[in-house]
């Protein structure tokens, strides 16, 4: 699955939340200053061309929709971060987040049971 910029990111992040719209509602979910109209229309064109939106015609207007849902783009994306920046290894970047001091020790603890909670999981299925 090919990466999305952020501009083109932005607006798939608002066809998630909204499920469907025209260019003009998809346009109103920006925050001020909002991107001209016709930045928006070029870039849910692309998405298209790229497969991640499609659309239905309804005369000259068309209401897009995304064909990608958030949670494949995001499977994809994160193994390909993990892949490119921690040599294919959660390990490293679990580490490096660990060292960087980013994550309290609340956050981590409960990364921690999730983790404990996923290995008896996968220790089951076995």
């Amino acid at each position: 699955m090919r990466e999305l910029t952020r501009a083109e990111e932005q607006v798939m992040q608002i066809l998630w939340k909204i499920e469907k719209g025209f260019v003009k509602e998809i346009l109103n979910h920006f925050n001020d200053p909002k991107p001209a109209y016709n930045t928006v229309s070029t870039i849910v064109r692309i998405l298209q061309e790229k497969g991640f939106v499609s659309h239905k015609a309804y005369g000259r207007t068309h209401e897009y929709f995304p064909v990608i849902s958030k949670d494949e783009y995001r499977k994809s994306h994160m193994s390909s971060f993990v892949k490119n920046y921690f040599s294919n290894s959660f390990e490293n970047m679990v580490s490096f987040f660990a060292n960087e001091k980013n994550i309290p020790v609340k956050e981590m603890e409960e990364i921690m049971k999730l983790m404990e909670e996923e290995i008896i999981k996968q220790k089951t299925k076995k």
